[in-house]
């Protein structure tokens, strides 16, 4: 199922739809992306000594998973690292937040792509992969410039700001040119780095476009992704 709130795009041939939430959907391989969770980032900058932030992103995060799982029950889930704060955070789960877990993770493939945040093998179910390859579309943590037409990643954590009508929208967003996409952080407790940043524009051609999540869709040019207060 697609939702009719979500967004089309196409990438190296592929029929996909970038849904509200910030999560990917691959119809043809049931198959939902989420990337950048951070699930126990609270706990993790509690551990460290830092700021004692209101713990309840992990809860937060996984409501928005359980209800895209629900909505599109998927057959293969792919989260493309940094699901975890740290390594440490896969242990650190609360009971109700593992039973939570576990049960969204029944019954499918569930494939965790390591990122620079949890690099190593979890204590916790699933396939654990460097990267995933599947028909013309290859998910890794974090974009490689040499990459070939078809990759799918994260880690940069894009967010869009756009001059509507008078007002500034700031949201998190997909950024695309048809060969390329790196999708959103799913995660509550996630900043965000400006779509325009160099070291990102660097990755996509000129004709490269947000997509913003939430609704309503709204679809700029990269060009118009940044737009000044």
């Amino acid at each position: 199922m697609t939702s009719a709130m979500s967004t089309s795009l196409t990438l190296a041939g592929t029929a996909l739809a970038a849904l509200p939430s910030g999560a990917l959907w691959w119809p043809d391989e049931a198959l939902l992306c989420v990337a950048d969770l951070h699930l126990g980032k609270s706990e993790r900058v509690a551990r460290r000594g830092g700021a004692l932030l209101p713990p309840y992103e992990t809860a937060e995060t996984l409501d928005r998973l359980t209800a895209d799982i629900a909505r599109h029950a998927p057959r293969i889930a792919v989260c493309l690292g940094d699901s975890f704060d740290d390594a440490a955070c896969a242990d650190a789960l609360t009971a109700e937040e593992t039973a939570r877990l576990a049960a969204l993770m029944s019954g499918r493939d569930w494939i965790w792509i390591a990122g620079n945040h949890d690099p190593a093998p979890l204590s916790v179910a699933g396939r654990h992969l460097a990267e995933f390859t599947l028909g013309p579309l290859t998910f890794r943590h974090i974009a490689r410039p040499d990459a070939r037409s078809g990759e799918v990643s994260g880690h940069w954590h894009p967010k869009a700001r756009v001059a509507l009508r008078g007002r500034t929208i700031s949201r998190p967003c997909f950024l695309t040119d048809d060969a390329r996409l790196i999708l959103p952080a799913y995660g509550a407790y996630t900043g965000g780095l400006r779509a325009d940043h160099p070291d990102v524009a660097a990755l996509l051609a000129p004709s490269a476009r947000a997509i913003l999540t939430g609704t309503p869709a709204l679809t700029v040019p990269l060009s118009a992704a940044a737009a000044p207060l």
